[in-house]
């Protein structure tokens, strides 16, 4: 064992020993956590392994800080210390993706897209507005004035990406905050291909005139030229709004360059700092210098205090993705990406847009005649843990879904290549094969319930332990 392995065992140790001091469940409760994680195949596109230095960053006294405002402009004493932090983590992120200004505070990805949202209606609308009444802030308007305002700043119009063909909740889908704030309207994908029809996009541009166009996805296959997309926000007279949460690592490990690199094209980009940027969990904003003063408002506009050990924790991963080697990693994730669609096309699975050339696979399991809730809950019993997702004009709808999401970033981390992908597919083939959709009570067909054959999870948990075992979890650390 390493020196370092050593001192990151004793870490953890002592750590569980002083929580268990306290509420033992909660000790024992993340031991079984790590068992699971170690045990099992995660193929889940939003998850990964945070590094021991990432996850050891976030159990220190900057939980214990408030620091409202920003970095030298706080709204709190003794602070000084949290401004290093941020100022750190916000250098980071300038440097590993090019952009001109970083915002670190965001606690999500929601949050950060909020901040996003927000800033650009401050910036477009809010600010203009102001100027033409001679105010400085709302805090000046006539309670008139202000109604106004906010009526105006209510009625803007966002297009995005819907739910269905890949977009997220966040990018304008009805039950969600983005869905109610805006007059919003969605674009999906060709019907046919599954592909982003770019001809169309700009057409429902053209009528619909968005002050806000976002651009990215959670489950859809494929690159986005961004250059395009820029093309059509400027047609319209819209901000570009970016949420490149899934496949930031990509763009951070420069497989995606170019016209698929959004930095240089969007007005704002948002990310979570988690998912393929193997950081901890949390948001981020990057944008040209335009919109840096609005966005530096998060707090108080939509954020309270930041999360300092989160920050920190940020700054750490950010400093371990401009290491070379996370390139090297950033490129397995999609070349492994491409071995699974692979695997899964050789063997009669139906894919979304027929393939991948990102990190995820969206696999259609109504061919399998199941549910996406039923694939998720066989897989899941059987050791491979992924997530039900909807697919272009899914007729079980956002819950029970007709698909599953897979992503290639976790088992990556952990060493995975293209022969164990090649693996990981034949097993799951495997065990959607035989698996039977189940009948309600009143002996129905049931969306939910299922029937796996006997011995498949068996057999399938024996062959990934075989695989995980060559690429341990966390290798050296010990917990006993």
């Amino acid at each position: 064992m390493s020196d370092l392995s050593s001192l990151t065992s004793s870490a953890y140790q002592q750590a569980l020993e002083v929580i268990a001091s306290v509420e033992p469940r909660i000790a024992e409760a993340t031991r079984q956590e790590l068992a699971d994680q170690r045990s099992s195949l995660k193929l889940i596109a939003s998850e990964n392994y945070a590094s021991p230095a990432v996850l050891l960053t976030m159990g220190t006294w900057f939980s214990d800080k408030y620091a409202e405002g920003t970095v030298g402009h706080r709204f709190y004493a003794a602070c000084q210390n949290v401004d290093t932090v941020e100022a750190l983590a916000a250098e980071h992120a300038r440097e590993l993706f090019g952009a001109p200004y970083a915002y670190v505070q965001p606690h999500s990805g929601i949050d950060a897209n909020l901040v996003a949202f927000w800033s650009i209606l401050a910036h477009r609308v809010e600010t203009p507005a102001l100027e033409k009444l001679g105010a400085k802030n709302v805090n000046e308007l006539s309670e008139a004035d202000w109604e106004s305002l906010r009526a105006e700043l209510g009625n803007q119009r966002l297009l995005g990406m819907s739910l269905d063909t890949g977009g997220h909740l966040t990018h304008g889908f009805r039950p969600n905050i983005s869905g109610k704030m805006f007059h919003q309207q969605q674009y999906g994908t060709d019907p046919e291909t599954g592909l982003l029809d770019y001809d169309a996009l700009a057409a429902k541009a053209r009528e619909f005139r968005p002050l806000v166009l976002v651009a990215g996805y959670s489950a859809y296959p494929r690159r986005v030229n961004f250059a395009k997309m820029r093309e059509i926000a400027d047609e319209v007279g819209a901000t570009l709004m970016v949420d490149m949460a899934h496949f930031a690592g990509l763009v951070a490990g420069k497989v995606f360059t170019g016209d698929e690199d959004p930095i240089p094209h969007a007005h704002v980009v948002t990310t979570t700092t988690h998912k393929s940027l193997r950081g901890p969990r949390g948001g981020m904003v990057l944008s040209q210098e335009e919109f840096a003063a609005d966005i530096d408002r998060g707090c108080p506009m939509v954020l309270g205090g930041p999360l300092s050990h989160v920050m920190a924790a940020k700054a750490v991963a950010l400093a371990e993705a401009r290491k070379p080697e996370f390139r090297t990693y950033a490129q397995a994730i999609a070349d492994n990406a491409q071995t699974l669609a692979e695997g899964f096309l050789k063997r009669g699975a139906r894919l979304v847009t027929g393939g991948t050339d990102n990190h995820l696979v969206l696999v259609d399991v109504s061919t399998f005649g199941l549910t996406g809730r039923q694939a998720e809950s066989a897989l899941l019993e059987a050791g491979v843990v992924t997530n039900r997702n909807s697919i272009p004009a899914d007729p079980n709808g956002a819950w029970y879904t007709s698909g599953i999401r897979l992503g290639t970033p976790a088992l990556t981390t952990r060493g995975f290549g293209a022969t164990e992908f090649d693996k990981v597919a034949e097993l799951i083939v495997d065990v959607l094969s035989n698996t039977q959709a189940g009948t309600t009570k009143a002996g129905g067909p049931s969306k939910a319930s299922f029937v796996l054959g006997d011995g498949v999870a068996e057999r399938t948990r024996a062959a990934s332990a075989e695989m995980l075992d060559k690429h341990p979890l966390y290798p050296g650390l010990e917990l006993s």
